[in-house]
């Protein structure tokens, strides 16, 4: 039993890696396309 104990610690650490890595990468593509969706400045 302590084995499976050990694999959940070790899925819930990857899984809160895993979630914290998209959402700094979600807001790092936000910011880079928030400047370009402008419709004043397209020609």
């Amino acid at each position: 039993m302590e084995f499976f104990n050990s694999a959940i610690d070790v899925l819930q650490t990857l899984v809160i890696a895993l979630g914290g890595g998209l959402c700094v990468w979600g807001g790092i593509n936000l910011l880079e396309g928030y400047g370009q969706d402008n419709r004043a400045t397209r020609s």
